[in-house]
């Protein structure tokens, strides 16, 4: 029974995340499973299972604060990667059914005015909006996967950071079954695939913020 109400949520959440194509500019928006405090406790920290986020402000100095922040004040932690796009990218950091918002901020990409020249190839980490509203991103970031949509990411989406260590992990969330949400392809995961915690970690050499994410995939 309790996988069973987990994927009706997942499928429910799905519903409200809109995946579109105008022209040829992809469109990442807002979805999450539900949050359950006691399996997240449950969970230990397994570095072996974590990915590291080096944060570029050069490029999108508003994203990389915002997220900065968030991660320091533990918003991220019990979250989930709600949307997984084999080929393109995962998706997660939606607090809505933990509780939790976020404000939202400028988007800064070409589109919306502001240069910046972080393409989106693999590992590239950006932020998610809500449809054509490019001021609305706030917490939800997606991570990629290949160059197959970097055409009609770069120039739309707010690149801003790097996943410089782990990005294993991340492909590891392409293993968990997924079930047909509101994309044209099953991106809904059946399984959670669980942000642990996430924290700051120090500078790299460069001076750059480093954001190393726990995750646990599955139940």
């Amino acid at each position: 029974m309790k996988a069973s109400f987990r994927i009706l949520i997942l499928l429910l959440a799905a519903v409200t995340s809109v995946f579109a194509l105008a022209g040829c500019e992809h469109r990442l928006s807002s979805s999450t499973p539900e949050s359950s405090e006691e399996e997240i406790i449950s969970y230990e920290i397994d570095k072996s299972q974590s990915f590291l986020i080096a944060l570029y402000p050069e490029y999108a100095p508003i994203a990389c604060e915002n997220f900065e922040k968030l991660v320091s004040e533990g918003f991220y932690d019990g979250l989930y990667f709600h949307r997984i796009y084999e080929d393109f990218m995962a998706q997660g950091g939606n607090g809505a059914y933990a509780g939790k918002t976020a404000d939202t901020i400028k988007g800064e990409f070409a589109a919306n005015g502001i240069e910046n020249k972080l393409g989106h190839k693999r590992g590239t980490v950006s932020m998610a909006r809500r449809g054509n509203d490019y001021d609305s991103a706030s917490s939800q970031f997606f991570i990629v996967y290949s160059e197959t949509h970097k055409s009609s990411l770069d120039g739309y989406y707010a690149a801003f950071g790097e996943v410089i260590e782990g990005m294993e992990v991340v492909d590891s969330f392409l293993t968990v079954p997924l079930t047909q949400g509101s994309d044209t392809i099953p991106t809904v995961p059946t399984e959670p695939i669980t942000i642990i915690k996430a924290e700051i970690e120090g500078k790299d050499a460069d001076g750059h913020t480093l954001c190393r994410f726990y995750v646990h995939v599955g139940y």
